[in-house]
């Protein structure tokens, strides 16, 4: 995956909104004003996603290219170093889970509010 099918597919998410909060490379996906992807937009292709944090070791037992969140809280987030051995889908499937944590942790009026935008 490059960095554009990667942000067309984050985008694709109800409600994603793209920014840069931190700084001109890091690119920033959210949902209601919370972030649920972070990618860099210089050097190696990586990306930051939410996880569970007992999934989270896992995959990174699992898999040499996840590792525990950097700049993060490595207990609930992951970076994964995009390169050719990540399928497509397993990346998708990783995102769609970050997306769905962040969704599942906004209030009820949110979700509302998220459902009929």
């Amino acid at each position: 995956m490059n960095i554009e099918s990667l942000r067309k597919y984050c985008l694709s998410k109800k409600g994603a909104t793209e920014s840069f909060p931190f700084d001109e490379v890091t690119l920033v996906f959210k949902v209601m004003n919370k972030m649920f992807a972070l990618t860099n937009l210089d050097g190696e292709l990586s990306i930051n996603l939410k996880c569970d944090p007992e999934k989270a070791i896992a995959l990174r037992e699992q898999y040499l290219f996840v590792l525990p969140g950097y700049h993060m809280n490595k207990a609930h987030w992951n970076t994964i170093e995009i390169t050719n051995s990540v399928p497509d889908k397993l990346l998708e499937e990783w995102i769609d889970d970050s997306y769905n944590l962040i969704v599942g942790s906004l209030t009820r009026k949110q979700q509302e509010e998220l459902k009929n935008s």
